[in-house]
């Protein structure tokens, strides 16, 4: 395996909080985390059920190290909270859910997407914008799954895309394309020259 240039060191997941262990979405992302953490990579997750919860299993199952966002809700039942089997090596607790959502985007380098509800898409907006913003100094993200040829087809035919905002995100169909994904982002990160840079010290949501 090539050795990756490590801009990016923390991994979050996103994705629906309801898949129990027995789909197959879940063992995917359980998957996908265990193969990351084997090659050193932080797995980052809101600390709830579903996606989250095998992210931090996969991780975990090879002692990778594991990093949770949390929101415990008093008044928010739509929320899942924090789910007590998700056990993680470091938490940092928030107030709310824009907080939880902005510092999960703050503490990871880079980001995968899997199936999800409407909080998934409120992340993915959230990511997807701020690459834009801040290209070429974006953090990249990663779409898994083939369903998410689709979704981006439909984007670009019935919504105003900009040419930049389709460089900040591939969409990966399977395990064995996610690390020559991350290496591909690596090496076009090294292509931008930052030395003049202005914006570069603000490091919450860029690289």
């Amino acid at each position: 395996m090539p050795a990756v240039r490590r801009q990016i060191k923390n991994i979050a997941f996103f994705g629906f909080s309801d898949f129990p262990k027995t789909s197959t979405n879940y063992r995917e992302a359980f998957s996908v985390a265990q193969l990351l953490a084997k090659s050193g990579y932080t797995i980052v997750n809101g600390g709830g059920p579903g996606i989250m919860d095998a992210a931090t299993q996969g991780a975990e199952s090879v002692s990778g190290e594991t990093l949770a966002i949390t929101f415990s809700p008093k008044d928010a039942p739509g929320f899942e909270g924090r789910y007590l089997a998700n056990r993680v090596d470091k938490e940092i607790k928030t107030s709310n859910y824009i907080d939880r959502m902005f510092k999960l985007l703050e503490h990871a380098d880079c980001f995968i997407f899997f199936k999800g509800g409407s909080g998934t898409i409120s992340e993915l907006g959230a990511t997807w914008v701020l690459a834009k913003l801040y290209y070429p100094h974006h953090k990249p993200f990663i779409l898994y799954g083939g369903h998410w040829h689709k979704i981006i087809a439909v984007l670009k035919q019935t919504m105003k895309l900009r040419p930049v905002e389709l460089k900040v995100f591939k969409i990966v169909d399977k395990e064995t394309e996610i690390i020559p994904t991350l290496i591909e982002f690596e090496k076009e990160m090294t292509t931008f020259n930052h030395s003049h840079c202005r914006i570069c010290k603000d490091k919450a949501f860029m690289t």
